[in-house]
Order: structure tokens, then C-alpha cells, then sequence
């Protein structure tokens, strides 16, 4: 679990993709998470094993459980208690890069995106930059550089997202290819001029 957004069809996700086929579990992630970004399902086997490891510790496990009850207050609209409830999972788990991108989506929400780029910088180092860990913390701080203005920033986040697994940072990279953009722009103005019977 790594977003406060799909944290419970991610873990609902991730405990019937145990058995199954990569392509299997792409197909069923895109049914519990059909509109989110944070929703890819990375197939990085030995970062995955890591992070099981990793998750199998008990102040791993408490610090889940207070993430659970954070989702349950950003989802009743209730920030400020899903903040403090983030701030307690990271303290109780300083290792477990989860709760740093949980506690950064809140941080963001309530207009603190310095505290936020913070959490996600400190989600990628300790996820090594692998893993699906690091594949959420790539997509959000590229979500964010984009929308401070950021372009540069957030292509080499959606990249590194991207050549995690994300499709979410891969559709942004075809947004913010300039000859994309451009195409698309004359695209529309033909479609435009057909609809009014210019063309």
C-alpha cells in the first residue's frame, strides 16, 4: 500500500494478484482502479520482495494500520486527522516509504507543497528509486513540478514513473510532447473547419 487515494482496492488488488499473470493483474487493477494514477502494478519482482520483507516488520505493520485509518479520514474529508494520523505512521515506520507518499498527498492537499516534495524525495531514497514505491513518489512529484510550472522536472519524473510500470506517466508523457501538442492543436482546428464547413 502506497496511496492514501486506492489503498483499499490496492491492497484488495495486490492479495489476488499473488497467483496470476503480470498481464492478469494489470487487467485487475484496472478494474479497482480505473480513473487513479497510482494504481500501476509494478513488475519489479526483487523490489517487490524487498518490500514484502520490509512490510512483514511490526512497526511496518502498525504503521499500515494507522495509514488505513488516515485513508478513512481523508475519505470522510477530515485532512487535518489524516495528517496527523500519516505524521504517526511515519513515525512509527521512519523506514517505510509508504507513509512518506501518503503523508506528501495530504501535505499537497492542504496547500504545503514544499513539505510534500520533501516526503516524496525522502519515498524515493528509501525506495532505492525502485519499486512500486518509487513509482508513486516519481508520478506525484511529477503531478506537482508540472503544475508549479516545472515541465523540465516533471518529464524526468513521469519518465523514471514510466519506466516503472506507471501507463498514468506514460499518457502524461505523450501530453507534454511538444509535437504531440501541436499535432493535436491542428488536428482540432481541421476537425473544426469541417464541423463549420470550411474545409
Amino acid at each position: 500500500m502506497s496511496c492514501f487515494l486506492c489503498h483499499l482496492s490496492t491492497q484488495n488488488v495486490e492479495m489476488a494478484c499473488k497467483d496470476i499473470t503480470p498481464h492478469d493483474a494489470s487487467v485487475l487493477n484496472a478494474v479497482f482502479n480505473p480513473s487513479l494514477p497510482f494504481g500501476d502494478v509494478v513488475e519489479d519482482t526483487e523490489q517487490s520482495t524487498q518490500e514484502e520483507v520490509i512490510s512483514n516488520t511490526e512497526p511496518v505493520q502498525q504503521a499500515r494500520e494507522l495509514e488505513v485509518r488516515g485513508v478513512e479520514a481523508a475519505e470522510r474529508g477530515d485532512i487535518t486527522r489524516a495528517l496527523e494520523l500519516f505524521n504517526e505512521a511515519v513515525l512509527t515506520a521512519p523506514n517505510w516509504a509508504s507513509g512518506y507518499n501518503n503523508r506528501a498527498q495530504v501535505l499537497r492537499l492542504k496547500g504545503d507543497t514544499e513539505g510534500a516534495l520533501q516526503d516524496l524525495d525522502k519515498a524515493l531514497e528509501l525506495s532505492s528509486g525502485t519499486g512500486k514505491a518509487a513509482c508513486q513518489a516519481y508520478t506525484q512529484r511529477g503531478l506537482i513540478r508540472r503544475l508549479e510550472g516545472d515541465d523540465e522536472g516533471a518529464l524526468a519524473d513521469f519518465k523514471a514513473a514510466a519506466d516503472l510500470g506507471s501507463q498514468f506517466a506514460k499518457h502524461q508523457l505523450v501530453i507534454m510532447n511538444p509535437y504531440a501538442a501541436m499535432c493535436n492543436q491542428m488536428l482540432s482546428e481541421v476537425i473544426g473547419k469541417l464541423k463549420k464547413g470550411e474545409a
